[in-house]
């Protein structure tokens, strides 16, 4: 077993929260009883907060549970309602701690989201500054260009399920950038720093028309298939670290 406060003090000194301007609180977000003193036995990780993922986590016996995407984002309503009480009282009832990791974790060069991705692929990971500051996505590249089958392939391979192409880029693809979650947005940015494409979670309705006329690819894998290496990446190094049991949640979203 570990202290809880020694988890998140070694997550925080790796992710370093503080250093992007993110859209909800990092790190610790409900308590449990013991607060940081609390001794934590099993990390439960998922992708959200929601219910579904929660009450597996209840169920699996978690002491902590370890996500991307937490409860609370700037905009959200500061009352309760009956869904974000639902899912605080699995949590309250069970004396189970929540912890989140936002930003940070996409943008993370050994455990981000982003650069497993581009590791899955077999590609090699730069920084792409378009992405933010600190920077959350990556530039993968490959030392030999990919057919675009071949790339679209591996994605499917790589996330599990189908996806959206829009094409418009090159053939083969030689740098794609990839922010997973919801960046189709960043098409634009994409062409302008000379790339072959943008792989991301989502699209949006217009993300087919700007693939075309900015002549690159568009690759929507899934917001929540985009973001499921990061989050068990951080399970399987707390269990290796603190010798404590690790298992991860996979509720099927398909968005």
């Amino acid at each position: 077993m570990a202290r809880l406060g020694d988890l998140l003090s070694d997550l925080d000194a790796l992710l370093r929260p503080e250093a992007f301007k993110d859209y909800g609180p990092n790190g610790l977000q409900v308590p449990p009883p013991g607060g940081r003193e609390a001794e934590v036995r099993t990390v439960v990780t998922a992708v959200s907060a929601d219910r579904q993922a929660l009450e597996a986590a209840a169920g699996r016996g978690a002491d902590l549970v370890l996500v991307h995407h937490g409860l609370f984002w700037d905009g959200d309503p500061r009352a309760l309602d009956p869904v974000m009480a639902g899912r605080l009282r699995v949590l309250l009832s069970g004396g189970i701690a929540l912890a989140a990791y936002h930003l940070a974790l996409d943008g993370h060069a050994e455990v981000g989201n982003n650069r497993l991705l581009a590791d899955a692929l077999g590609a090699t990971a730069a920084p792409w500054a378009a992405s933010g500051s600190p920077a959350i996505g990556v530039v993968a590249s490959w030392d030999e260009p990919l057919p675009v089958d071949e790339l679209l392939r591996r994605v499917r391979a790589t996330t599990g399920q189908e996806l959206h192409h829009f094409p418009g880029g090159p053939d083969p693809v030689r740098r794609l950038a990839i922010v997973s979650g919801a960046a189709a947005g960043l098409v634009p940015a994409a062409a302008a720093d000379g790339l072959d494409g943008l792989l991301t979670g989502e699209p949006r309705e217009q993300t087919r028309g700007l693939a075309a006329e900015h002549g690159v690819h568009a690759i929507c894998a899934g917001h929540h298939a985009t973001e499921t290496r990061g989050v068990r990446a951080l399970g399987d190094r707390l269990a290796a670290r603190f010798g404590i049991r690790h298992e991860f949640v996979d509720t099927g979203n398909p968005i």
